[in-house]
This record gives C-alpha cells, structure tokens and sequence, in this order.
C-alpha cells in the first residue's frame, strides 16, 4: 500500500517538473498522510497543480465515513464500483519525492519504517484517481410556525483522490506486498488523456533499480512529525 510520502521540493521545481503551475501557495510536506490536502495534476487541468484531500470518496457516497479509500488496487480497480467511473475519466498525477513503507521486525521490535526514492531523490508521479462529492444536505433550524427544519444552504463540494498501488518489485518485496504505481515521465500525458484500455499497461511495478530504501525514524509513524528529520537515515533499532 501506500499510506505516506513526502513532497517537499521547491515549488518552481515542482512546476517544472510537471509543467503546470500551482494554484495555492504550497507548503512542503515530509510525511504526507490520509487526509490531507495535497498537490494532484488532473487531466481536466494539466496545466494547473491544484490540492484534493487523500482519501478517495465516491461522488455515489452517502456518509464519507464510510469511503475514505487511499489506496485502489490497479489490478481491480475497473471492476470496483467505487473507482471505475474515475478509472474511466478523472485520472491525477499526485507528484512525491518519496514514499514510506514499514517492515516488521518480528518479536517485540515492532515496525520498521523505511523511505522509498526514486533515481537521484527525483521527483516522480504515482497514478492517482479523483472524484467530487457533494455531502448531503443537512436540516436545521425551525420553520416559521415551529414545524419542519429548513434546510442548510448548499454544502460545499469536496474533491479527494486515491493512490493506485500494484505488485512490488524486487526493491520494495522485502518491505510490503503492494507498492505505488509509479509512473515514467513519458507515461504521464498517457495517464491522463488516453483511454482506460489503453492505460491499463502503466500500472506495472517501477524498476527496482532505479529505486533505493533506507531505514527512518519510527517518528515518521505520527504525522505530527513533518519536519525534514524524519528523512534522516538511521541504524535499524535506532
């Protein structure tokens, strides 16, 4: 899976890595997590880095709660009613610099968490979905005569992606079973405007060469810790 990833390159370098310009002043982030704001390419707007909230949720859904998808399986992501409208039409490229992943020590060790990078710490763009979804109206309030609640004005819409996630390469294996569909450069245009056939030959594991892992803090396990100490290399135990 992936569950948490860093971005944190300067704002121009982003935009010219991905040829699109931001639309909100970004704030570099050291340990992304769910739920958050983040910065996504769509294919409606290419030209503009724009932020959704992680945590895919169904423009179907009735309750949010019950949907905050951050990760779709590429291998099923056409046949799952949450994400094949989106599969279909609404395709993003969520920009990283890297990823975390944690392996279990056994015993009472516990989890050690590791960052994932991709060539000379490169930027890169794993394959995202995105959806709007407008929360449902709420009453409240009484009518003139004390009967019926009117209603709440129009709530407003909220936009949130999901990460695709594949089968690991060689590279990742030794920490977790799945790993980001990371795409190559010359794939991203792809990614956003060819049609969903034609798209489904990107979602294969990234080269594990091209990829490095060193151990980090277990600090990096509360998103609390967003700061540039969590990409710091350590002794496993440490």
């Amino acid at each position: 899976m992936c569950g948490r990833y860093s971005l944190f390159a300067p704002p121009e370098d982003i935009e010219e890595r991905f040829d699109a310009t931001f639309d909100y002043e970004f704030e570099p982030r050291y340990n992304a997590a769910p739920s958050q704001s983040l910065p996504v390419v769509t294919g409606d707007e290419p030209e503009t880095v724009q932020r959704m909230e992680w945590g895919l949720i169904p423009s179907w859904a009735d309750d949010r709660s019950d949907f905050e998808f951050i990760n779709a399986r590429a291998e099923t992501v056409r046949e799952k009613r949450s994400f094949a409208d989106a599969y279909e039409s609404r395709r993003c490229l969520v920009p990283a610099d890297g990823f975390y992943e944690w392996t279990d020590l056994g015993g009472a060790s516990g989890k050690q968490p590791y960052r994932v990078t991709v060539g000379d710490d490169e930027l890169f763009a794993m394959a995202g979905l995105y959806e709007r979804w407008t929360p449902p109206q709420t009453q409240t309030g009484l009518g003139d005569f004390g009967g019926d609640s009117e209603p709440d004005s129009d709530p407003e819409p909220v936009e949130t992606f999901t990460i695709l996630t594949t089968e690991p390469n060689d590279t990742i294996a030794d920490l977790h079973h799945r790993m980001a569909v990371i795409l190559d450069p010359a794939e991203e245009d792809r990614w956003l405007t060819d049609g969903p056939d034609a798209v489904e030959a990107l979602l294969d594991p990234y080269p594990a060469d091209a990829m490095r892992t060193y151990p980090v803090s277990t600090a990096v396990n509360d998103p609390a810790n967003d700061t540039p100490a969590v990409l710091e290399e350590v002794e496993v135990g440490g």
